[in-house]
C-alpha cells in the first residue's frame, strides 16, 4: 500500500460518510416536521444517550466511547438545527468554559447568545428569549456557585440535563520565546490554578502577571498585543486566533466543572441512568430531627443521595433554611414517587436528568 492509495480509500470512505449523513438529515428533517405538528421538544438528552450507548456496545474498531460521543454530539447538534433552530444562552463572555460547556453539548453551529451574569442567563430563559440556558453550578476544587444554587429556587425552570467538563488551561500567545514576553492576562483563579507552570516556566524571567476580568479578555489582550500571552480556555484561544504554546498547564488534572442547562417546563424520560434534583422546603425545620428523618426516607427507599445543599430561606429574623437534595433514579419511579407525595408542597422537583459520570 502506498501513502497514495491509502488517502484515496479514505476519501472515498468521506464520500460514502457524505452521502449517509445527507440521508440521516432528511431523516430528521422529517421527524423536525412531526415534531411542529405536536410541539414536541426537539432537544432529547436521553434518547442521545441510548444512541451513543448503543453504538458503543456494537464497536469493535479503534474509537473508544468518548471519540464516538464527540462525533455523534455535533452530528445531533446539526440535526437540532435542522429540525428547529435553538437559541442558547450562557454565562458569558465567548471563549468562557461555559461557552465551551454550550458547544459541547448543542455544537458549534447554535445560535449563541452570551450574557453577563448567571441571573441574566435564567431571566432569558424565563422569558422565552432562548429555548435553553448554560450556567455554571459547582466546580470540585473550588465548591459551588452560591448565585446559581440561589436562583433555582426562586425561579420556576427546569433541570434539561447536567455537562460535567475538565477545567483545561492553554497558554496562548504570539511569541515562540518565553523570554520574549513582557505580560501575562488571566483571570486571578487561573493563575492559582496553573502556579506550578508559571514558577517553572517563568523563573529568572520578568513577565508581569496581569489579572483581567475573564480568559476569554486575556486571550482578546494577547491576540492585540505582541509579545504578550494569555492563560485561558482553548475555545478562547481559538475565538481570537492565538497560537498555543502549551496546552493542559494546570496544576491539578483533576479540575472539573459541573454546568446545568436550563429549560422551562422541560421533561426528560427515564434513561436507565438518571438524576434527580429536588429543592425541599421543609417544615418545622427548628424541631429536633425534622431533616434527618426526611432523609431517612431516601434510604428507607434505597436511594443512593449524591448531594446535598443548604441556603439561607431569607424570609424573617428566624435561621430557616432550604435545601437542594440530589439523588439518583428518575421522577417517575414509584419508589421516589412515594416520597414526593407524602411531602407535597414541601418539595419541589427541578428535573430529572441523564446522570453523566
Amino acid at each position: 500500500m502506498t501513502l497514495e492509495s491509502l488517502r484515496s480509500e479514505i476519501d472515498s470512505l468521506d464520500d460514502q460518510l457524505l452521502t449517509l449523513l445527507n440521508q440521516r438529515m432528511e431523516l430528521v428533517r422529517k421527524v423536525g416536521e412531526l415534531k411542529r405538528s405536536t410541539n414536541a421538544v426537539i432537544y432529547r438528552p436521553e434518547r442521545e444517550k441510548q444512541i451513543i450507548d448503543r453504538l458503543h456496545n456494537q464497536n469493535n474498531g479503534l474509537m473508544n466511547r468518548a471519540a464516538i460521543e464527540a462525533i455523534f454530539l455535533e452530528i445531533f447538534a446539526v440535526s437540532r438545527n435542522l429540525e428547529l433552530p435553538e437559541r442558547v444562552a450562557f454565562l458569558g463572555p465567548e471563549g468562557s468554559f461555559t461557552h465551551q460547556a454550550a458547544e459541547s453539548r448543542f455544537g458549534a453551529m447554535s445560535n449563541y447568545v452570551a450574557l453577563p451574569t448567571i441571573r441574566s442567563v435564567f431571566e432569558s430563559v424565563e422569558t422565552g428569549r432562548v429555548r435553553f440556558g448554560v450556567i455554571p453550578i459547582e466546580n470540585n476544587q473550588e465548591g459551588i456557585v452560591e448565585e446559581a444554587i440561589d436562583l433555582l429556587l426562586e425561579k420556576d425552570l427546569s433541570i434539561a440535563a447536567e455537562v460535567k467538563i475538565p477545567v483545561h488551561f492553554t497558554f496562548a500567545t504570539q511569541s515562540e520565546n518565553l523570554a520574549d514576553i513582557t505580560h501575562i492576562y488571566s483571570k486571578d483563579i487561573a493563575f492559582r490554578q496553573c502556579s506550578r507552570f508559571l514558577s517553572d516556566s517563568f523563573d529568572g524571567l520578568q513577565a508581569e502577571m496581569v489579572p483581567v476580568e475573564s480568559t476569554s479578555k486575556a486571550a482578546k489582550l494577547a491576540a492585540q498585543h505582541p509579545h504578550t500571552a494569555a492563560i485561558c480556555s482553548h475555545i478562547a484561544a481559538k475565538l481570537f486566533d492565538v497560537p498555543i504554546l502549551f496546552d493542559n498547564i494546570e496544576d491539578s488534572d483533576l479540575n472539573r466543572t459541573r454546568f446545568l442547562i436550563l429549560a422551562k417546563d422541560f421533561k426528560n424520560q427515564p434513561s436507565g441512568n438518571d438524576k434527580t434534583s429536588i429543592i425541599a422546603k421543609l417544615a418545622n425545620t427548628e424541631s429536633p430531627g425534622v431533616l434527618a428523618k426526611f432523609l431517612q426516607e431516601f434510604d428507607a427507599q434505597n436511594i443512593n443521595l449524591t448531594k446535598i445543599e443548604s441556603r439561607p430561606l431569607r424570609d424573617g429574623a428566624t435561621f430557616r433554611y432550604w435545601f437542594l437534595i440530589e439523588c439518583e433514579g428518575h421522577v417517575n419511579e414509584p419508589h421516589l414517587q412515594e416520597i414526593l407525595k407524602k411531602h407535597g408542597a414541601e418539595v419541589k422537583v427541578l428535573g430529572s436528568y441523564v446522570q453523566v459520570e
